[in-house]
């Protein structure tokens, strides 16, 4: 087995996506340089961080973090064009394990009974083929052994890329576009809320507010992998 890899490897060697040198043993999807220059956030160090004030007075939030910062034209950008458009769903999950061992000694999941990632319309499901925050979802999940609830969450209403909309457009993009068929199995837990990326936090806010629709008495934590430095602070 060893030696038909050691050959596939010499054909088709495993490469970096980001700086594109091949991946050493050990090294998976990321090299260690590049694994290790990813701007960090560290916002689950910090009660009441930026990202958490974001959401307040909007949603009641217990706990929030981003596990990067991501830029036009830097590395965190390609990271999530690879993954949600290059057919890698396995680096979301691997991005998922980083992120969730990373935040685990704050003991940010403490008490967390389940994790939601947001869904999918299911054309753009079908068309793609997974949900990237599905698999970040799975990837947290397999350090802390917190149950995923895949299917808690319903895309009902098919919205446009939120990719070049304002802070107002994108609120209009996924105001009711959300249900929670699972609210039964939800009372008086505690739910992580995982998603790709946070930029104005609309999304979160009208998955957040269905939740506490159908279940008032749920608890709300959020994790993404990655925000943008002016989204949390503009509040």
């Amino acid at each position: 087995m060893g030696i038909w890899t050691d050959l596939w490897e010499l054909f088709f060697p495993r490469c970096c996506v980001l700086c594109g040198r091949k991946l050493l043993k050990g090294e998976e999807h990321l090299c260690f340089r590049c694994l290790a220059a990813l701007p960090r956030t560290r916002l689950h160090l910090e009660v009441g961080n930026e990202m958490e004030k974001n959401l307040w007075g909007k949603m009641p939030i217990e706990r929030a973090s981003a596990f990067l910062y991501y830029a036009k034209g830097g590395d965190v950008r390609k990271l999530l064009f690879e993954l949600k458009y290059y057919d890698n769903p396995s680096l979301g999950y691997f991005l998922g394990r980083i992120m969730a061992r990373e935040l685990l000694p704050s003991r940010f999941f403490e008490g967390v009974d389940y994790i939601l990632p947001v869904p999918l319309h299911p054309k753009k499901l079908k068309s793609r083929g997974y949900n990237q925050s599905a698999m970040l979802a799975e990837g947290i999940a397999s350090v802390t052994m917190i149950p995923v609830m895949a299917h808690g969450l319903v895309k009902s209403t098919e919205t446009e890329t939120q990719t070049r909309k304002g802070r107002y457009e994108r609120w209009l993009n996924v105001k009711e576009g959300f249900t929670c068929p699972s609210g039964k199995g939800l009372e008086n837990k505690h739910i992580l809320l995982v998603d790709d990326v946070f930029t104005t936090g609309a999304t979160i806010i009208s998955l957040g507010c269905e939740i506490l629709r159908v279940v008032p008495s749920a608890r709300l934590s959020v994790a993404t992998l990655c925000c943008s430095r002016n989204a949390i602070s503009k509040g």
